[in-house]
C-alpha cells in the first residue's frame, strides 16, 4: 500500500474487486446542473421530462458515473490514482433516491508503467445502468523507493572501491 493507504501497481492482482455505493439525491442532481453547466430539461424540468421515454425526470448520467470516479480513487486502486481512461454504455437512467453501486474490477495490470485496466459496473437495485473499463495509473512501491535504492547503490559501489 502507499502513504495514503492506497493499492500500489505491485498489489493489484486481477479479481480484486471493490464497491462505492452513493444514493443520488435532488441536490445532486441540480448541484451538477449548476457545476457542469448541464441543464437539459430531461434532468431540471419535470413538466417536460413527463413527455419524455423515461416519464419523469433523470439523472445526469455522468452524475452516475461519477460513483465510478469515487469507487477508483478512494477504493481500489484508491487515493493517488489518476484516470487515463474510460469508456462507458449507459445501459438505464437512474432517479433521484436511486442508490449507485458503482463495483471495480481489476482485469489486468502493467507493473513497468504503474497501469491498470478495471471494469466498472454500476448497479441500481441490482440492475445494471452503467458498464464499462477504465485505465488508470497508479502509485508504485518500485516507483518511490528507485531513488532510495539509486543512493544507496552509489554509496554502497563508493565504499567498496574505497575498501578494495
Amino acid at each position: 500500500m502507499n502513504p495514503l493507504h492506497g493499492y500500489d501497481i505491485e498489489d493489484l492482482r486481477p479479481g480484486m474487486q471493490a464497491t462505492f455505493s452513493k444514493t443520488i439525491t435532488e441536490a445532486d442532481i441540480v448541484l451538477f446542473a449548476a457545476v457542469s453547466g448541464d441543464n437539459n430539461a430531461v434532468h431540471t424540468n419535470e413538466e417536460y421530462a413527463a413527455t419524455t421515454r423515461f416519464k419523469g425526470r433523470i439523472a445526469h448520467g455522468f452524475l452516475s458515473a461519477s460513483v465510478i470516479s469515487a469507487a477508483v480513487a478512494t477504493r481500489l486502486p484508491g487515493p493517488g490514482t489518476v484516470y487515463l481512461a474510460q469508456q462507458m454504455n449507459f445501459l438505464s437512467p437512474v432517479r433521484a433516491g436511486d442508490t449507485v453501486h458503482a463495483t471495480v474490477t481489476v482485469l489486468s495490470t502493467d507493473e513497468a508503467k504503474a497501469r491498470a485496466v478495471l471494469q466498472t459496473v454500476c448497479c441500481v437495485r441490482g440492475t445494471v445502468v452503467i458498464e464499462g473499463q477504465a485505465t488508470v495509473l497508479t502509485t508504485s512501491l518500485a516507483r518511490r523507493l528507485a531513488p532510495k535504492l539509486a543512493q544507496l547503490g552509489g554509496n554502497a559501489a563508493g565504499t567498496a572501491s574505497t575498501i578494495g
